[in-house]
């Protein structure tokens, strides 16, 4: 049997095994998905060395930490910075980063026009996908965090002319993500409008606040969960080409 599982912390939030679960029973696949909750970046690379698991993908908070302990990346994950997928080559581990394929697919279908200018919320491994793909899309972009960071705005610094130039806005932090489901990103909501676009990378609830607090001001709305399922299809994909 074929050992595949989710790599991170406090994966309670997480729908990926329950989706291979059922691809694999769908699809009369003999293999076994699970949930590696690491403790510690220590811990993960102990995990690495010893676990039976071949293939796996990666979660907060080990996308970007996880690379050093990999013996190779492709060419897409070098240029991202961040694995969200990784497997085991005659003893090797390699990552990639399938997050690209699947916010891409998902995103892009509810572009306007007018969303020009994007905003990303947030500046962690989740985040170097998001940046990958604008850059190839030509949307110029910024980043929100709670640190006053050379090249970032500080949520205390936004105002109106930056939401209405920003029309884009991206959540790539856990913000809002079960069981902590009262909080989100703490942006002037009140200068939302229906020409924004808010894409939310967290899909556990489908609908967070921020998502709702979007919905209220007649703004276009996604959740992650199809990114969650292109990204996965990929991973498969990755997984089985030798």
């Amino acid at each position: 049997m074929q050992q595949f599982g989710l790599i991170g912390k406090s994966l309670e939030h997480s729908f990926s095994k329950q989706y291979f679960t059922d691809f694999f029973l769908e699809n009369s696949i003999d293999a076994k998905y699970s949930n590696f909750n690491i403790a510690s970046e220590a811990d993960l690379q102990s995990f690495l060395q010893t676990t039976n698991a071949e293939f796996a993908n990666v979660t907060i908070p080990y996308k970007q930490s996880v690379i050093k302990y990999l013996d190779a990346i492709d060419t897409v994950a070098e240029k991202v910075g961040a694995i969200n997928c990784i497997k085991k080559i005659n003893g090797n581990w390699v990552g990639t980063n399938t997050d690209v394929i699947g916010f891409q697919k998902s995103f892009k279908h509810f572009l306007l026009p007018n969303n020009t200018h994007a905003m990303i919320i947030g500046n962690g491994g989740a985040a170097q996908a998001v940046k990958f793909v604008l850059h190839q899309l030509n949307i110029p972009f910024v980043i929100v965090t709670r640190k006053s960071d050379l090249g970032t705005i500080h949520f205390a610094d936004m105002d109106e002319n930056i939401m209405n130039k920003y029309t884009i806005i991206i959540n790539t932090t856990p913000l809002g993500m079960y069981p902590n489901v009262d909080s989100f990103p703490p942006i002037p909501y009140q200068y939302l409008t229906a020409n924004h676009y808010l894409f939310d990378l967290v899909y556990n609830p489908l609908e967070t606040l921020f998502l709702q607090k979007g919905k209220l001001a007649n703004a276009t709305c996604r959740n992650g969960f199809q990114m969650l399922e292109e990204q996965a299809k990929a991973a498969w994909d990755w997984w089985n080409a030798y």
